[in-house]
């Protein structure tokens, strides 16, 4: 298993349009993939999941991932994590 912290830069969060982009990136691996808030921890996979932590600018999440690939999918889905999206 592998974790790392980041820091969310989109203006206006993590909203319906990214965290789109972010599950459907996430579900192409076939590891698991976790997204941590506080303390609440949810389904990287699940759209539903990621908007109910509300994650705004400036604020840190951790990801998890675990399995097959989980390197690829830290690296890759970290750096969603952190794009600056265009609205």
């Amino acid at each position: 298993m592998l974790s790392q912290t980041f820091t969310i830069l989109n203006p206006s969060g993590f909203h319906a349009r990214p965290t789109k982009v972010f599950v459907q990136a996430a579900s192409a691996y076939p590891c698991k993939v976790n997204v941590i808030k506080g303390s609440k921890k949810v389904n990287g996979k699940s759209s539903l999941s990621m908007l109910t932590l509300g994650i705004q600018l400036n604020e840190e999440v951790t990801l998890e991932v675990d399995g097959e690939q989980e390197e690829q999918a830290l690296q890759a889905l970290g750096e969603l994590l952190t794009k600056i999206f265009e609205e």
